[in-house]
């Protein structure tokens, strides 16, 4: 007898991607691969596609902005890509959001969730954060050390006050908003990451703390826990031997990272 969720419908054995392609995007194989190491169905999708009605946004059950420069990044990071979803895509991210699907943002995607509104209110067109040039002022390409909250997140799940190595790769990453923002999102328990430090603690100090974000805020997600954006890329280290020093850890490297998409995987499975 086939396994079914909680209404009594047959559980969906490979949820399907949906992969966002636009110019400048470079990350997208990377998290096509590890949605697709997880178990989901993935096709990448140009955002022209969507527009025409070519690609339904409503065919799929997990929605990807992957990391890169999309549109050059011209006037601000991810902002042309932001206002494009927010404009011609509206209705259809607002059908997506209000089914319960899953909204991922990595990097430059996180930089188009939050200059969506999709972050942190879930409110399109509602600019309420932003990641500003990091303090050091130049780009900033290496590994370093997160703290994971407890929080809601879906993407997260069992990873909760355990410590993820992983690479970040941008020049525009220090979380910033205004002080009234600020306490809301960690009030309502919305900062998923945290940059540490050596003793595993949050930390402002560089380079632990690759850009100087506040409250070394790494990554965010909204109320429900099914939209979640960060700057790292988890997606460049969801096996072992990614990481550079792999011969020399203990292993569990990859249960970290490929957790994340693990666990959207799982959530969608049971819609």
């Amino acid at each position: 007898m086939a396994e079914t969720n909680e209404g009594g419908f047959p559980l969906m054995k490979n949820p399907r991607v949906c992969v966002i392609k636009t110019d400048g995007i470079n990350c997208d194989e990377e998290t096509f691969y590890a949605f697709e190491n997880a178990g989901a169905e993935c096709r990448m999708v140009h955002v022209n596609q969507l527009r025409s009605g070519e690609e339904k946004l409503s065919a799929y059950q997990i929605l990807a902005l992957p990391g890169g420069f999309s549109y050059g990044d011209d006037v601000h990071s991810g902002k042309i890509l932001a206002v494009e979803l927010a404009s011609f895509l509206k209705d259809h991210l607002n059908t997506f959001v209000a089914a319960g699907k899953l909204v991922i943002g990595i990097c430059n995607g996180f930089q188009v969730l939050v200059r969506t509104g999709l972050l942190p209110e879930c409110r399109l067109g509602e600019i309420k954060t932003t990641l500003m040039v990091n303090d050091s002022g130049h780009f900033e390409c290496r590994w370093v050390e997160l703290h994971v909250e407890n929080t809601s997140c879906v993407f997260t799940r069992g990873l909760e006050g355990k410590m993820m190595s992983v690479q970040v790769a941008h020049a525009e990453g220090k979380f910033y908003t205004d002080a009234e923002t600020l306490r809301e999102v960690e009030s309502r328990g919305q900062v998923v990451f945290r940059y540490a430090g050596e003793d595993s603690s949050p930390t402002l100090l560089y380079p632990a703390n690759p850009n100087g974000s506040l409250h070394a805020i790494a990554g965010i997600c909204d109320t429900t826990g099914r939209i979640m954006g960060m700057m790292p890329h988890p997606e460049r280290c969801v096996s072992r031997t990614q990481h550079p020093n792999w011969r020399r850890m203990a292993g569990g490297i990859e249960t970290k990272c490929q957790a994340i998409f693990l666990n959207a995987v799982k959530y969608a499975q049971q819609m």
